[in-house]
């Protein structure tokens, strides 16, 4: 029997109950199965993608065709998990109906059932915009990675007062334009708490301390594979990385000695067809000696 999907709504009254909402991303099938099994409650395809999959040193190049590959891919593999795309840079900042045409792809198309995008105030157009045209949107506040040449080395948002407010505000002009969840990254726990309290719709953090109503991690980084997990504010909860290249070394090592593949690992013929066989290779080679 086919499992219920999570919605928004969902969400919202994960919050009212004071239910933790657990999220991660993922970017394809085996990453997005394992979430699924484990109980995580919504997955991210985030553009994120680009600097942990292909090598970008930012998200801003990634494409609409890029994000839709592995939107496809995740959305294929689970049933429970609400699965959120992620609008990559430019994809919504132009205008609305570029924004819905995109968000709509990832519906239609990528089999997602809600979209985020980053920004405050300035989205609040195109958020009322979308949620009117039924496309579900989660927000995102803090450290916005689509702005990392904006926002340079100063990671943390929201050290100082008016920085904070400013946050809080934002927020709730999301929550107002129709978001039914807001992630908030790299701020201080204070203001994170702050922005939570205030809020009806839950909180997803990153970065942002235990005050959220749930918290999301970058799937690499949770398991140890790749670069991020020295980050401060994520936890390492194995060392695949290791195990991986642990792995691949060993199996470099059987070709080079000839120990791999073994008889076990080798398909054989039934008797009667490898006599048969080796009958018209002697008589092949005969053929070719003369």
């Amino acid at each position: 029997m086919a499992q219920m999907r999570i919605t928004p709504g969902d969400l919202k009254a994960m919050k009212g109950e004071g239910k933790r909402i657990v999220a991660l991303t993922a970017y394809d099938r085996p990453t997005a199965e394992v979430c699924e099994a484990a109980g995580v409650d919504v997955i991210l395809v985030g553009d994120s993608l680009g600097n942990v999959l292909l090598g970008y040193e930012t998200t801003i190049p990634v494409t609409m065709e890029e994000m839709l590959h592995h939107v496809k891919a995740v959305a294929r593999s689970v049933q429970r998990p609400l699965v959120v795309a992620d609008l990559p840079f430019l994809s919504y900042q132009t205008d609305a109906a570029e924004a819905l045409r995109n968000a709509g792809r990832f519906l239609k198309e990528g089999g997602a059932q809600a979209v985020k995008l980053e920004g405050g105030d300035r989205c609040a157009e195109t958020i009322e915009r979308l949620v009117t045209a039924g496309v579900p949107v989660m927000g995102h506040l803090g450290y916005t990675p689509q702005s990392a040449y904006v926002l340079g080395r100063n990671v943390v948002q929201g050290r100082d007062y008016t920085a904070a407010i400013t946050i809080v505000n934002e927020a709730l002009a999301l929550e107002e334009a129709g978001c039914f969840a807001v992630v908030l990254e790299c701020v201080p726990g204070e203001v994170a708490q702050a922005v939570s309290e205030r809020l009806t719709i839950p909180t997803i953090g990153i970065g942002a301390g235990a005050g959220c109503d749930g918290q999301i991690l970058v799937f690499h980084d949770v398991v140890g594979w790749g670069p991020g997990a020295a980050l401060k504010f994520v936890k390492r909860y194995a060392d695949v990385g290791e195990t991986l290249r642990r792995a691949v070394g060993d199996y470099a090592r059987d070709v080079r000695a000839g120990q791999f593949p073994a008889l076990e690992h080798t398909f054989t013929m039934p008797a009667e067809a490898r006599v048969l066989f080796e009958q018209e290779l002697a008589e092949l080679d005969a053929g070719c000696g003369e």
